[in-house]
């Protein structure tokens, strides 16, 4: 099983050390999930820490093998300000992971789509009016940090009966910096659009395609990273959604080779891995 570069205590000796250090950090802690460092706040972007899918699906025709050794426990980050879920797949809202880490985060703000209110109140078991929702285009502040909501396609861009998207990403700017989060999205036409104005500086992109054999909703392949980051003149892409499930993941290599030939500044990080900031020309 493929180890993660920092876990347990080291990661979280790694997140301490690098609060005073000028810029903002990430640390990719597998499958979607991203911490976001800056100005001592703390940010998580869609966090899976647990077995869940797993044990779930181990006595049926689409196990989850799990590839990459669970970085951290999600109790053990108790320094969260804000933490995201972009959908209701449960990659992105685990209850095994969300309920210990919002026990341990009581003052934390958790930011959802509004269509998926009822549903992440459920599952967390949290008051329906807790979450803070947004739909595409929506922008809130918390605390210093600017979230915009872009709609995602998974596999089709897809509205509740109101017409609110129940996938979605987030343009998240701090200071002079926008990270991008993409959540699980394909492309569709006037994606790049709506994130040009934003000044992406780095794009948080999947790069696992899409399979009909998987039976599962696809994202972006590799190629499509690239130059989906390319075409919003992103100053970094990192790649993400990959490395989790043996069935649902593909090889870095095509994102690397595309972005290559396209001159797009890249990164690809292992789990458990810091980047920062101050790689951005």
């Amino acid at each position: 099983m493929i180890q993660p570069a920092l876990r347990d205590d080291a990661l979280l000796a790694d997140i301490e050390a690098a609060k005073p250090l000028p810029g903002f950090r990430l640390w990719w802690l597998g499958q979607s999930g991203f911490l976001i460092q800056w100005q001592g706040r703390h940010l998580l972007f869609d966090p899976y820490l647990s077995d869940s899918l797993t044990e779930k699906y181990a006595a049926t025709s689409k196990p989850h093998v799990r590839m990459t050794e669970l970085a951290v426990a999600p109790e053990r980050l108790d320094f969260l300000d804000v933490v995201t879920s972009s959908h209701n797949h449960t990659d992105h809202l685990d209850a095994l992971t969300l309920k210990p880490m919002l026990a341990a985060n009581p003052h934390a703000a958790f930011v959802i789509p509004e269509a998926n209110r009822a549903f992440v109140a459920d599952r967390v078991g949290c008051a329906p009016d807790w979450p803070l929702g947004l739909n595409d285009g929506e922008t809130t502040e918390i605390d210093g940090l600017l979230f915009t909501a872009i709609a995602s396609a998974h596999d089709e861009l897809e509205t509740d009966e109101v017409g609110r998207h129940k996938f979605l990403g987030f343009v998240v700017r701090f200071g002079d910096c926008a990270v991008y989060h993409s959540g699980d999205t394909r492309l569709y036409d006037g994606l790049a659009e709506k994130l040009k104005p934003h000044a992406v500086d780095v794009a948080l992109l999947p790069i696992n395609g899409w399979a009909p054999e998987r039976h599962v909703a696809g994202n972006l392949s590799g190629r499509e990273a690239a130059q989906l980051g390319k075409d919003i003149g992103a100053g970094m892409v990192i790649p993400h959604h990959f490395e989790m499930f043996e069935f649902n993941t593909a090889s870095p290599d095509e994102f690397v080779s595309e972005c290559t030939r396209l001159d797009q500044p890249h990164r690809v990080l292992r789990c458990g891995e810091r980047w920062s900031s101050n790689e951005l020309g």
